[in-house]
């Protein structure tokens, strides 16, 4: 259930509130607030928190690979996995910093991205995985869309 609330808050939740609270006391153009803060928390948080699940032990990760005991290569496949997406949360978390968003939420965010595309068609995902696959393809879609509108907007004056 921890899972599920983490989860669900880091890529819904705390964005939204966050947004929020930001246009209420702040203002700005509302593509921009929200975009900062999905990739603060969808890309920063979640990945730095996903990985350092992996690093430490691999959590559900380990057990998706091999789907019992994992081997020796799978527990270094998940600690390398882990350290990446320490890299790549670490970036996020630079959202905050202005002019930054787009760059910090790049990476994390095609890789949210793509990872929930190649989750799509597997069969018999355990309620763990579908979180995680709709939650990474909700991220990399804002996240997409965001770097859109910033090009374009970069592009038009």
């Amino acid at each position: 259930m921890g899972y599920f609330i983490v989860v669900i808050g880091q890529t819904v939740v705390l964005p939204i509130v966050s947004g929020i609270i930001e246009l209420i006391v702040v203002g700005g153009d509302p593509v921009l607030v929200f975009a900062k803060w999905w990739a603060f928390w969808g890309v920063g948080t979640r990945l730095v928190l996903a990985g350092i699940v992996q690093v430490s032990g691999g959590g559900p990760t380990s057990a998706v690979l091999g789907g019992g005991t994992p081997s020796i290569q799978e527990k270094q496949l998940t600690s390398e996995l882990g350290v990446a997406n320490i890299g790549m949360g670490v970036a996020g978390l630079l959202a905050l910093v202005p002019g930054w968003t787009l760059p910090a939420a790049a990476a994390g965010g095609v890789f949210l991205l793509i990872a929930g595309i190649l989750h799509l068609p597997k069969k018999n995902k355990n309620p763990q995985e579908t979180v995680a696959t709709y939650t990474d393809l909700l991220v990399g879609v804002v996240i997409v869309v965001f770097a859109i509108y910033t090009v374009i907007r970069a592009f038009s004056g």
